[in-house]
């Protein structure tokens, strides 16, 4: 299946933090998307595989995404080589998307900044005829390049290279976050704190959308930095 944007996170919970708004919207406007978590997040403090697993799919659907999809990478120890570049590589042409979004390019936690370096090289490499991958079946595929790969923002205060304005969605963003109900505020549970948990970082998440939208003169928006220069078609579409 071929979507427009493709959205990746090291851990599932990454791209409704960081993207799910701009996600939202996109689809509102007819496009189609598709989100791959290269790891299950086994490592997390809070919840579990199998927790983890349900409320991702919760948070898809309330999304209403096309697809989406876990590589199984090893939480904490994947690396950016070869053997991880191809399986990327095949999804990328597989699902032939002319938009990437992928984690911030650098963070707190060190999966972040190591998937953004990953999926940025995956997706130059993806465009290499000689380089060869085949799908499920055994067919041959064709090289694909996506035309721009954006990096949203998680932890750190990055400045954003453009923002998207998601006035009409941070609600459904909010509710795509909270599906994890295990990894975010929960006044009911027992579970370990972690700095992912609090209220006040439940909290920061609509904080910094409004942050945004006020800097750009709406009430919300998700900020992302790009990999080259943006290019407009007319003044008329810039606001």
């Amino acid at each position: 299946m071929k979507v427009d944007i493709l959205a990746f996170g090291a851990h599932p919970d990454d791209v409704e933090l960081g993207c799910s708004g701009s996600i939202a919207l996109s689809i509102s406007q007819g496009l189609t998307v598709g989100i791959v978590d290269l790891t299950r997040g086994e490592l997390g403090t809070r919840g579990s595989v199998e927790i983890r697993a349900k409320e991702a799919k919760k948070a898809a659907d309330l999304l209403n995404v096309s697809f989406r999809k876990n590589t199984g990478f090893r939480d904490g120890f994947f690396t950016n080589d070869e053997t991880h570049q191809l399986i990327l590589i095949q999804l990328l042409r597989l699902h032939q998307p002319e938009i990437v979004l992928t984690n911030s390019i650098r963070d707190r936690h060190i999966d972040h900044g190591r998937a953004s370096k990953l999926v940025s090289d995956a997706c130059f490499l993806s465009g290499l005829n000689k380089i060869e991958t085949s799908d499920e079946a055994g067919n041959n595929q064709a090289a694909w390049r996506p035309n721009h790969v954006y990096h949203y923002i998680q932890w750190q205060e990055i400045e954003p290279d453009f923002v998207v304005d998601i006035s009409n969605f941070i609600d459904k963003k909010m509710q795509a976050v909270e599906a994890y109900k295990s990894q975010f505020y929960d006044a009911s549970s027992s579970a370990s704190e972690t700095p992912i948990s609090s209220k006040n970082f439940l909290d920061s998440v609509r904080y910094r959308a409004q942050n945004l939208g006020r800097l750009a003169n709406v009430p919300a928006a998700e900020g992302f930095t790009v990999e080259r220069t943006p290019i407009i078609s007319s003044f008329k579409n810039f606001h």
